[in-house]
C-alpha cells in the first residue's frame, strides 16, 4: 500500500478547537447554521458554506462551492490556517466515554482505490460523489479526512505507541465531551518507517466516508486528465486519510423505526416476526432490550419490548454480507412481510445511529412510527470480512463513533 506525507494546511492552535467540526453530512443546512453561531473560524463555513448565504439557495448552486473556496482562502490569509512548511505524518487520537482510538494521518493512493486494494463495503450515490467532486476541484482542497483501516502490523502500532508519548500539537475537547489530541512525527527516519510498514500491507479498509473517498478519486482522475503528463507525484494523486488499526475501532448499533406494520397490529406484527425469522418472547422489566449476541434483535411494538432470535438455518449462508443480521432482517422480514423492498428509497422505514440510544426509539415510536427494531453491531471481522469478498453491505449497517473532525488538517492538491 501507498501511504505519503503531506504538508498539512493546519489550524493555528488558538483556532483548532473552533475550526474543528463535525462531517458535513451528518447534520443538515440549518443544523449547520446553529452549529456556528458564534463561531466564525468553524469548518462548516466551508465544508457547508451555503450556510453563509441565503437559506433559499440550492445546496448544488455555483456560487455554495465558490464560496466554500472563499472562505478557505481568507481564512488562509488572516491566518487561521498555516502551511506547514515540510511534508510529515500526523497521529490523531479521540477519546470517547473513556475508550480511545489513534491512527496515522497521512495520504492513501487513488491507484490502490482504483485497483481495489483500498477497499470498500458500501455502494454511493452520484449525486453524492457530484458534490464532493466539485468541493474538492474548487477549493483545490481535500478538506474531510477518510477513516480508513488497516489490520496485522506491529510496526505501526508500535510506531503509533511511541510516537504519542512525546507533547503533542492539538489537545482540545469539543463540545460534545471527545477529546481530540494530535502529534507530529518526529521526523524523516519515522516517516520512512511507516511508509515501509504501508508498503508491506495487503489492503486497507475504508472504515466511513465513502462518498468522500470516491470523490477525492474522482477529483484526482479529473486532474490527471488535464494535465495527461502527470507523472504520479502530484498531490492530486493521493487523498487525505486518518488510518487507523482495525482492532481499535467500536462500530455500533445501527436500529430502525419502522412507520407502519403493513397493516397488521402489534400481536400480528409478532406472530409474523416468529415465523419469519424465529423464537420471540416478551423481555421482563420496563427498560429498552439491547442485542446481546449476533443473530438477535430487539423489537419494540405496542409499548413493550421483546427479543427475537433468528433460526440457525437462516444464517448459514456461505456469502459474509447475506450472513449479516441486517441482511438477514431484510431477506426474511422487512421485504416480504412489510413490503419494505427497497430501504435505501422506502418512506416507511427509518435508521437511527446508536449512539442515540434506544430510548430515542422508544420516543420516536410516540411521534412518528409505530414500531423500532435495535440490532447487534456488525464487528470489524465481519466488516473486514465483506470487504475481503468484494461484496458490499446492506444499506445502514455501520454507524462509528466518534466521527472524525474535518478542519484539522486539509491537503491541498
Amino acid at each position: 500500500m501507498i501511504v505519503k506525507p503531506f504538508a498539512a494546511l493546519k489550524p493555528q492552535e488558538k483556532y483548532v478547537k473552533e475550526c474543528a467540526a463535525l462531517p458535513y453530512d451528518v447534520m443538515s443546512s440549518d443544523e449547520a447554521r446553529k452549529e456556528v453561531e458564534g463561531k466564525p473560524y468553524s469548518f462548516l463555513h466551508i465544508d457547508k458554506a451555503e450556510i453563509d448565504l441565503e437559506p433559499s439557495i440550492d445546496l448544488y448552486d455555483d456560487r455554495v462551492y465558490q464560496k466554500a473556496a472563499e472562505n478557505l482562502k481568507q481564512f488562509e490569509e488572516i491566518g487561521v490556517y498555516q502551511q506547514d512548511g515540510q511534508k510529515r505524518f500526523y497521529f490523531y487520537r479521540q477519546i470517547m466515554n473513556g475508550r480511545g482510538q489513534t491512527g496515522i494521518v497521512g495520504c492513501a493512493s487513488i491507484d490502490d482505490y482504483l485497483n481495489e486494494k483500498i477497499k470498500k463495503h458500501e455502494l454511493t450515490r452520484a449525486d453524492k460523489e457530484l458534490d464532493r467532486i466539485r468541493h474538492v476541484d474548487t477549493c483545490s482542497a481535500q478538506t474531510g479526512p477518510i477513516f480508513l483501516a488497516y489490520k496485522n502490523s506491529a510496526c505501526l502500532d508500535a510506531i503509533i505507541a511511541k510516537e504519542t508519548q512525546k507533547a503533542p500539537l492539538y489537545d482540545f475537547v469539543s463540545d460534545d465531551g471527545v477529546q481530540h489530541t494530535v502529534w507530529e512525527s518526529a521526523g524523516a527516519d519515522v516517516d520512512k518507517e511507516i511508509e515501509g510498514a504501508f508498503a508491506r500491507l495487503e489492503a486497507l479498509y475504508i472504515a466511513d466516508g465513502h462518498h468522500r473517498a470516491a470523490s477525492a478519486v474522482k477529483a484526482g482522475v479529473k486532474r490527471r486528465e488535464a494535465a495527461p503528463a502527470y507523472d504520479g507525484t502530484e498531490e492530486f494523486n493521493y487523498f487525505l486519510s486518518v488510518i487507523f488499526p482495525a482492532d481499535s475501532l467500536k462500530i455500533f448499533d445501527y436500529n430502525r423505526l419502522l412507520r407502519d406494520l403493513n397493516g397488521m397490529d402489534a400481536a400480528q406484527f409478532l406472530s409474523a416476526v416468529e415465523k419469519a425469522l424465529g423464537k420471540v418472547e416478551e423481555v421482563a422489566g420496563k427498560g429498552p432490550y439491547t442485542p446481546d449476541s449476533v443473530h438477535t434483535v430487539g423489537l419494540y411494538v405496542g409499548k413493550k419490548w421483546y427479543k427475537g432470535s433468528f433460526r440457525a438455518e437462516l444464517c448459514e449462508d456461505s456469502s459474509p454480507s447475506n450472513r449479516l443480521d441486517c441482511a438477514i432482517l431484510q431477506k426474511y422480514l422487512l421485504a416480504p412481510v412489510l413490503g419494505i423492498v427497497d430501504p435505501r428509497t422506502d418512506k416507511r422505514i427509518d435508521f437511527v445511529g446508536g449512539i442515540r440510544g434506544l430510548e430515542y426509539l422508544e420516543k420516536r415510536c410516540e411521534e412518528d412510527a409505530v414500531a423500532a427494531i435495535s440490532m447487534y453491531p456488525v464487528s470489524m471481522e465481519e466488516l473486514i470480512s465483506v470487504a475481503d469478498a468484494g461484496e458490499i453491505m446492506p444499506p445502514k449497517s455501520t454507524w462509528f463513533e466518534p466521527k472524525l473532525r474535518s478542519g484539522i488538517f486539509i491537503h491541498k492538491i
